[in-house]
C-alpha cells in the first residue's frame, strides 16, 4: 500500500511539473509580441512605472498589484537582454515584456495551487492533477497572465489563503498558528489587489457558520468522518477574529503605505472613500463600455472582451505595435490578417463547469431534504431507510466548500451597478472548475468502463477546444475567415 502511495505521489509530482512547464511555455512564448499597452495595461503598467519614477497619480484600485508589476519592470529593465524593442507608452522607454513577465510567471503557478487545494481537500492525487490540468486549459487565465493586469494576483493570493487555511486545519496547534497567520496575510494581500478579493474571505466566514450549525444538529462524533472544514469549529472566536479579520486588515492597511507616501493628497480612509465614490460614478451598459457584461451572463461566457484587435487589411500604414511581426506575415495589403487577443475562456470548459456546479447544488439540496426526512422519522420513531447515499458523507464537506465559495464570489455581484466584465467571474470560475474536476475524477476512477471513457473523452474535448481557440488567446495571425470561425456568437465580437 505504501509502495502504491509512493508511486502515485511520484507520478503526481511529474504530472504537476509537466502542467507547470506547459503553462509557463504558453505564457512566456513571444510575451512581447505586441509592442504597446494592451487593454488595461494603460492603467496598471503606467501606474507601476509611476511608482518607479515617483510620479503622483490617482489609483481606482488598491495598489498591491502595481507594486508587483513595478518590481517586474525594475528587474526586467536591468537584465542584459530583451531591450532591443521598446516603447514609451508607460512614460519611460520600456520593453513590453519587462512589464509582463512577472504576470506570466505568477499565472504559471495558479494550476499548481489549484491542484494543491484539490489534493489537500481529498488526499486524492488524481483529483489534484485533473483540477490543475483543467485550470491550465482555460483561455482567460492564459490571456490575463500574458499582460500587465491585476486579476492573476487577486486569484493566486486568495487561493494561497485558502490553501494555508486548509493546511492549518489539519495540523497540530503549534504549526496551526503559523499557517493561520499566513492565511490571514494572503487574504489581506488579495483584498490589496481588488476589493472583490474579499469574496475569498466571505466564503470562509460562511463555512465557519455552517460548521457550527452542522455541529449543533449533527455532532462530529456521530458522523464517523472528518474534513478540514469540520475543524473550523475548533477555532475559537479569538483565533478566528485575529487570523481571519485582524491580520487581513493590518496587511491591507500596510500595503497602502508606499502609495500614500507618494500621493499624500488623500490619507488612508480618504482613499477608500475616493475609490468607492469612483466606482459608484461608473455607469453600465454599452454606452459606458462596449464590452460591459452583466453578472448572470458570465458563466455562459456570453460577452468576452477584445483586449487587442488589428486587421492589417484595414491599415493605411504599418502599425507600430505589429512592426516586429511584419517580416513573418508579409505585406498586409496583399495578405490581410487579423491579430486578436480575446479575453475569453475555454467555452467547453466553462459550459461544463457551470453545469457541474449547478448539479452539485442540486445534490446538496437532495441530501439536506433526505437528512431532514430521516431526522423527522427518527424523532417519530419510524423506521425509514436512507434512500439517497450519493455522494458519500466524506465528500459532502468538499461539495459544500465548492458551492459556498462559488456563490460567495458570484452572487455579491448582483448588487454591483457599475459596468462589469467577464474577468470578474475568474474567482468563482476556479470553484466551478474544481466542481467539474470532481465529476471527471469520479468518472476516471469508476469501476465501470463507460464512465472512464466519458472522463477521458471530456478531457480530450476540453483540450481540443483550448487548441482551437488558442490563436485568439495568444494573438496569432488569422485570416478573416478563420477568425470568424472562432467567433461563434455575435455577442462575442
Amino acid at each position: 500500500m505504501q509502495l502504491i502511495s509512493h508511486q502515485s505521489s511520484k507520478w503526481f509530482m511529474i504530472g504537476m511539473a509537466s502542467i507547470f512547464l506547459f503553462s509557463a511555455v504558453l505564457r512566456f512564448w513571444q510575451l512581447g509580441r505586441f509592442n504597446t499597452l494592451v487593454f488595461d495595461e494603460v492603467y496598471y503598467a503606467k501606474f507601476a512605472n509611476n511608482y518607479l519614477t515617483q510620479t503622483e497619480f490617482f489609483n481606482a484600485h488598491p495598489p498591491f498589484s502595481q507594486y508587483i508589476i513595478a518590481i517586474g519592470i525594475w528587474i526586467g529593465s536591468h537584465l542584459p537582454f530583451g531591450q532591443e524593442i521598446v516603447n514609451n507608452e508607460t512614460g519611460s522607454p520600456l520593453a513590453s515584456w519587462s512589464y509582463r513577465w512577472l504576470n506570466a510567471l505568477t499565472g504559471s503557478f495558479i494550476p499548481l495551487v489549484v491542484g494543491a487545494i484539490a489534493y489537500q481537500l481529498t488526499h486524492r492525487w488524481s483529483y489534484g492533477f485533473v483540477a490543475a490540468l483543467l485550470i491550465a486549459l482555460d483561455g482567460l487565465f492564459l490571456v490575463e497572465s500574458r499582460y500587465a493586469l491585476n486579476n492573476i494576483y487577486l486569484v493566486i493570493f486568495g487561493l494561497l489563503a485558502h490553501l494555508c487555511l486548509i493546511i492549518a486545519l489539519q495540523n497540530s496547534q503549534l504549526k496551526q498558528k503559523k499557517w493561520l497567520a499566513l492565511s490571514g496575510i494572503f487574504f489581506g494581500a488579495s483584498a490589496g489587489i481588488k476589493w472583490n478579493g474579499l469574496g475569498f474571505l466571505l466564503g470562509i466566514y460562511l463555512l465557519w457558520i455552517l460548521a457550527w450549525i452542522i455541529e449543533f444538529f449533527a455532532p462530529q462524533k456521530k458522523l464517523g468522518y472528518t474534513s478540514p472544514w469540520q475543524n473550523l469549529t475548533r477555532l475559537n472566536l479569538i483565533q478566528l477574529i485575529l487570523n481571519l479579520f485582524v491580520i487581513p486588515i493590518i496587511t491591507y492597511s500596510l500595503l497602502w503605505i508606499p502609495h500614500i507616501i507618494l500621493n499624500p493628497k488623500y490619507g488612508f480612509w480618504e482613499m477608500q472613500q475616493q475609490i468607492f465614490s469612483y466606482h459608484q460614478r461608473i455607469g453600465s451598459g454599452a454606452d459606458t463600455h462596449p464590452y460591459c457584461a452583466q453578472w448572470f451572463t458570465w458563466p455562459l461566457m456570453m460577452r468576452p472582451v477584445a483586449y487587442f484587435y488589428k486587421n492589417t487589411g484595414l491599415l493605411d500604414k504599418p502599425e507600430l505595435s505589429l512592426l516586429p511581426l511584419y517580416s513573418d506575415i508579409g505585406y498586409p495589403k496583399l495578405n490581410p490578417l487579423i491579430f486578436d487577443v480575446h479575453g475569453m475562456g475555454n467555452p467547453i470548459l466553462w459550459w461544463f463547469s457551470i453545469w457541474a456546479i449547478l448539479l452539485l447544488i442540486l445534490m446538496l439540496f437532495n441530501r439536506i431534504w433526505h437528512w431532514e426526512k430521516n431526522r423527522q422519522a427518527r424523532h417519530k420513531k419510524i423506521k425509514l431507510k436512507q434512500i439517497i447515499k450519493f455522494p458519500h458523507p466524506s465528500e459532502m464537506w468538499l461539495l459544500l466548500y465548492l458551492v459556498i465559495n462559488w456563490l460567495s464570489n458570484f452572487l455579491p455581484w448582483i448588487r454591483v451597478s457599475r459596468c462589469t466584465f467577464l474577468y470578474h467571474y475568474m474567482v468563482a470560475l476556479v470553484f466551478s472548475i474544481l466542481g467539474f474536476s470532481w465529476w471527471v475524477d469520479r468518472w476516471l476512477n469508476s469501476l465501470q468502463i463507460r464512465f472512464r471513457i466519458t472522463g477521458v473523452t471530456i478531457i480530450f474535448i476540453v483540450l481540443l477546444a483550448f487548441i482551437f481557440w488558442m490563436p485568439v488567446y495568444l494573438g496569432l495571425p488569422l485570416s478573416p475567415q478563420n477568425w470568424q470561425l472562432r467567433m461563434w456568437f455575435r455577442s462575442w465580437i
